[in-house]
């Protein structure tokens, strides 16, 4: 049998958008002579829904979506997630499914076993969990084994951990009434660096220990903080990955259930030692993904003449294209001539506008203004932080006049610390790369410029500063970049403990002063806009820790 594996990138709630995709691609399945097309996780609605699940007209106008769907498509099998109704007396009101549809009828439903509530997900919320075991349908003398993204996680040789007391996949092999001839994955799986590495291992050894071909089918795009790359897969019984879709593309992908019986003779390997690529087109893609599904078409950013600002603009020109990106650059009395230079050459490099808006002015003004009520600022964070707010606002105004989106462009580091202004630098509609650290800056910056230079070499190489005081540099405040991102990672996403953290060979005094900023500069990020997700804990909606605590470990 020939198979289609669609990887969409729908958009959450446009239900005539979506089924238009979906029966677009199920059309040139059938003509490209498949029985079955696949398509992914919730694929109707498109992942994740949140609390919309809880509007009865979203779920009604889901419905009827789903009923014309059914009717329209004809001549060919499908496979398909959306969200049922639990018809049970108990339990949460919806299932999350997965249902196959052949000329108009419902031949089987399978729902979603292992509802994840960690990190970004919370499906528990909405939906009541299927029934193990009760996984396998029969389509035109095939036993399908459906499972829908997390069910196919819990496998105890080779998932990091088993966070369930159940596994579906043996469940469903073991249950079924006779052999199973596919085992198939619907996801909406979001990316992070390394985690497609480990996609590989748990899917291929899976299909080896059960000697049954997988077919994983995963949903592309941003959206809003979460980032899907596809990556549609084809693994035989032997282990081998045979075919896979492009990943941050929508794509078909068609092969043939019979060869995937056999041994490879090229088997496909996908692991990648340089994560770069990946990142910056994730990055790229979310980015363009949130500013259009958000109604945008143009988007602007302060240039600062710093990297993080230059990297910013050159995701968003290859996101929007660079007639869609304005640049503005607003020097106050600490801005140095080369830094100004610098954006101005980023500019030309990127081909977008670059309006430059002296702060000098407004800056004296507000200072003047204060003096009665506050006294002789100079220097001082208040005096930084107008500058800082200055230019928020104008960029804000900006935004407002032109209809565009205003990207803010710090990184994780300084976020993390609270290296960065509420109102100020942290306005905007998007965080392009706040889940980024300052030495992947560097890393994504050089591979901009693998080719020519786009981001300014000077830009690179001087030490980085805010240029909010007179000779200021970050690491008059901050432990060097190399010392104090290993420290955050191992706080934020390794949970490491402060000692642990110096037991590693970090100083104590440094350890310390890193978690109290992280710390006290909760307030700061909670009011933050949303970042895209790239790492295994970003600041935002996956990372839940009270604003007002005191809790300290104990050493």
């Amino acid at each position: 049998m020939k198979i289609a594996l669609v990887q969409i990138n729908p958009h959450i709630g446009n239900f005539s958008h979506n089924c238009a995709k979906i029966v677009q691609a199920a059309t040139r399945a059938r003509e490209s002579d498949c029985e079955l097309v696949i398509f992914p996780e919730l694929a109707v609605s498109g992942y994740p829904p949140q609390d919309l699940l809880e509007r009865h007209s979203f779920i009604e106008d889901h419905e009827l979506a789903l009923g014309r769907l059914i009717k329209k498509i004809s001549g060919i099998g499908v496979i398909i997630g959306a969200i049922t109704r639990n018809t049970a007396e108990t339990g949460k009101p919806l299932h999350n499914s997965a249902i196959l549809f052949d000329n108009g009828a419902i031949l089987g439903a399978v729902h979603k076993q292992l509802l994840p509530s960690y990190d970004v997900f919370d499906e528990a919320r909405y939906f009541e969990p299927g029934t193990q075991g009760l996984s396998t349908v029969n389509y035109k003398g095939l036993n399908l084994t459906m499972t829908i993204c997390e069910d196919i996680w819990n496998d105890k040789d080779s998932a990091p951990q088993q966070i369930y007391a159940s596994d579906p996949v043996s469940g469903a092999i073991n249950g079924a009434n006779g052999a199973v001839d596919l085992i198939i994955n619907l996801a909406a799986s979001p990316f992070r660096l390394g985690k497609a590495d480990l996609r590989y291992k748990i899917f291929t050894t899976i299909s080896r220990k059960y000697k049954t071909p997988l077919l994983y089918v995963n949903q592309i795009g941003g959206q809003d903080s979460l980032l899907f790359d596809g990556g549609c897969l084809a693994i035989n019984s032997h282990g081998q990955i045979v075919a896979a879709a492009k990943r941050f593309k929508e794509e078909m992908l068609v092969i043939d259930s019979d060869q995937l019986q056999e041994p490879a003779a090229s088997p496909l390997s996908l692991t990648k030692k340089d994560e770069l690529p990946d990142l910056f087109e994730a990055l790229v893609m979310g980015t363009r993904d949130y500013v259009r599904k958000c109604g945008f078409s143009t988007c602007i950013i302060g240039l600062s003449g710093g990297i993080d600002s230059a990297l910013t603009a050159a995701i968003a020109c290859a996101a929007l294209g660079e007639e869609n990106v304005m640049g503005a650059a607003m020097p106050s009395p600490y801005s140095s001539e080369e830094s100004i230079a610098d954006a101005r050459e980023l500019a030309v490099n990127l081909g977008i506008e670059l309006k430059v808006i002296p702060i000098t002015f407004i800056f004296q003004a507000q200072l003047k203004t204060l003096h009665p009520v506050m006294g002789d600022l100079d220097h001082s964070i208040t005096e930084q932080n107008l500058q800082a707010r200055i230019r928020g606002s104008i960029l804000m105004a900006m935004s407002n006049q032109f209809g565009s989106m205003l990207l803010s462009t710090g990184n994780k580091s300084e976020m993390a610390v609270g290296y960065c202004t509420l109102y100020g630098d942290m306005s905007g509609g998007l965080a392009v790369i706040a889940d980024v650290p300052k030495l992947m800056v560097y890393s994504l910056a050089n591979y901009v410029n693998r080719e020519k230079t786009i981001i300014p070499l000077s830009t690179i190489e001087k030490p980085p500063s805010a240029e909010l005081a007179p000779d200021q540099m970050d690491q008059d405040d901050l432990p060097p970049y190399e010392i104090l991102d290993p420290i955050l990672t191992a706080w934020l996403e390794e949970n490491r403990s402060e000692s642990e953290i110096i037991k590693m060979g970090f100083d104590r005094d440094t350890v310390q002063d890193t978690i109290r900023r992280v710390k006290t500069n909760e307030y700061k990020r909670k009011q933050a806009p949303p970042g895209l997700k790239v790492t295994s804990k970003a600041f935002g909606y996956g990372r839940r820790y009270p604003t007002a605590e005191n809790y300290q470990e104990k050493a």
